[in-house]
């Protein structure tokens, strides 16, 4: 399972005072396991926009203790600023970014618009995917009348908060807590500087389009509907915000666009709708910029469709990915595109050094022969099952573009891509599998003197033991899994790469007798502790089924080579 990032976009009423803001932001930077990305204080709105992403209770509670501090701090009764404004916090959403799905993200809204509510005595709305109820789901309906209003808005039954009182609180007003989709503000560069032209490609693709005329579609009359509001014309992608402009820096006008919805119009599909209503005028796309970060998958699934276009094989390491997408899109045109600086899952990552996988080849092999017990068997054995499997993605990806086979290109990238997936398992694994041997290791340190701390130091070793064979286990599975792919390539692949398909699947063997080896080295002493006896019994047929089937590819793999 992929790690869970949540992203909280919290808006303060405070945008003049450095100070009232930076304690605001010391808040979120004190939780552990959340990253400040962005603090974008605004002096005409007197509104501060903060960004901060991470593991999902982590958020929320640095969500929790900024709400609380910006309720101390900030005085509404004297705020002035030209942005709509209902509270200290006056909107604080959640944005799924990685392995979380809408529906988690909305239960984390609630709950923390319950203790928001509770805790802090604040009235709390829930909007977007989070609202109770279809009227309150529009953060414009919710804010209307603004601060000045919410007094008598609290006092009407209909709009009594979902969480909290229903009283004024004249200094922190109230909260709007939501979950919403992943907001990417994305700017398309035109060989014009005319922003008449670039705003009519932007009607050309917006949702909501241009004013329908009579005639003339810039100069005729407008046409209106029954009740005297102007007919709109739609434009070609459906969630999808956008204007023209100029952009004098760079002396060059833009597209520039909000995409609300990703699921819905990517950044892709609105690149190249973009390149052909554009080209439909007489200009031409140049390049783009992503203003602010952006999930790795955005990236990726622009990296595959471009690929897939070309019809060549997506099953290719994430960086050939992004630096497709990244060619194609133009995004280093007005400055270079820096993918550990952009892409949330990479700055959240922080220096892959610390890790073993962020290692050179000769730095993972030295750090194994030093004096050091981890990294150790287990740790390798991960790594070569990887091994092995990037070679049956190889064999995969050079038969995608073997001359002869190119009505077979898909069913190859399809293959790729499953091999890649495994590969990405097992490196994780590489890491796992020693910061298990450290758990134990930290068990077996705790104090032993007395009954209570022979019994927590008992209970701790147990745990961390049962972790430690779960970890190679897990290696065995995966690696097992891998097998399909490399069968597949044994039989249907390139037959130029059939040596190639062999010394993976011989990896791949070694990886699963030598994760074996792990599980029963750290079961030594728990033979009767039914959940390692449970471990130990899948890891005997785990290895059974996978050494079974290796020697079954490693025969054919001689056939085809004699």
């Amino acid at each position: 399972m992929s790690q869970q990032i949540l992203e909280c976009v919290p808006n303060f009423s405070e945008g003049r005072d450095i100070n009232k803001i930076k304690q605001i932001t010391n808040e979120i930077e004190q939780v552990k396991g959340v990253r400040l990305l962005d603090v974008d204080p605004g002096k005409a709105t007197n509104r501060t926009v903060v960004t901060f992403a991470g593991d999902p209770d982590a958020v929320t509670e640095a969500a929790f203790r900024a709400v609380k501090k910006a309720a101390e701090v900030i005085d509404m009764s004297t705020h002035h600023g030209e942005h709509p404004r209902m509270g200290a916090t006056d909107v604080c959403p959640l944005v799924p970014v990685a392995g979380i799905t809408m529906e988690e993200t909305v239960e984390y809204a609630r709950k923390l618009a319950k203790r928001i509510g509770e805790e802090l005595k604040l009235p709390v709305y829930c909007y977007e995917y989070a609202a109770f109820t279809e009227e309150r789901k529009n953060l414009a309906t919710i804010r209307a009348g603004e601060y000045e209003g919410l007094k008598e808005k609290l006092a009407d039954p209909h709009w009594k908060p979902d969480f909290g009182p229903a009283s004024f609180n004249p200094q922190a007003g109230a909260t709007v807590v939501g979950a919403r989709d992943f907001l990417v503000a994305y700017n398309i560069n035109l060989n014009t500087t005319s922003t008449r032209r670039a705003n009519a490609v932007a009607f050309d693709v917006r949702e909501r389009g241009r004013v329908k005329r009579e005639g003339d579609p810039v100069t005729g009359k407008i046409v209106k509907d029954k009740d005297g509001n102007p007919v709109m014309i739609p434009g070609t992608l459906k969630s999808v915000k956008a204007i023209g402009w100029y952009i004098e820096e760079y002396g060059i006008a833009q597209i520039s666009m909000n995409l609300t919805n990703l699921t819905i119009t990517p950044l892709h599909m609105a690149f190249d709708e973009v390149c052909r209503k554009a080209e439909a005028r007489g200009l031409r796309v140049t390049g783009s910029e992503l203003v602010g970060l952006v999930p790795l998958k955005v990236m990726l699934d622009a990296g595959k469709y471009f690929l897939k276009k070309q019809r060549r094989s997506t099953g290719v390491p994430d960086s050939e990915l992004i630096r497709i997408a990244v060619k194609t899109l133009g995004l280093n045109e007005l400055y270079e595109f820096k993918p550990k600086e952009k892409i949330i899952e990479y700055v959240l990552a922080g220096e892959p050094e610390k890790k073993l996988v962020g290692l050179t080849l000769e730095g993972f092999m030295n750090k194994t022969a030093s004096e050091s017990p981890a990294p150790g068997g287990g740790s390798v054995a991960a790594y070569t099952g990887a091994l092995g499997t990037a070679l049956g993605t190889m064999v995969a990806n050079l038969s995608a573009h073997k001359r002869g086979w190119d009505d077979r290109w898909e069913e190859f990238s399809d293959w790729a891509e499953k091999g890649k997936e495994i590969q990405n398992i097992l490196l994780k694994l590489v890491d796992e599998d020693t910061e298990a041997f450290n758990r134990i290791m930290e068990a077996f340190g705790l104090p032993n003197n007395g009954d209570e701390e022979k019994k927590i130091r008992d209970q701790a070793i147990r745990k961390a033991s049962l972790h430690a064979m779960e970890v190679p286990l897990r290696v065995m599975e995966t690696a097992g899994r891998a097998l399909e792919v490399i069968e597949a390539m044994a039989e249907k692949g390139n037959p130029n790469s059939i040596s190639d398909t062999g010394v993976g699947v011989l990896a791949i063997r070694a990886a699963v007798e030598g994760a074996y080896m792990n599980v029963r080295i750290n079961a030594n002493g728990m033979e009767k502790d039914p959940e390692a006896q449970k471990i130990l019994d899948q890891a005997e047929k785990q290895k059974k089924r996978s050494v079974k089937r290796c020697d079954i590819i490693i025969l054919n793999v001689y056939k085809a080579l004699s």
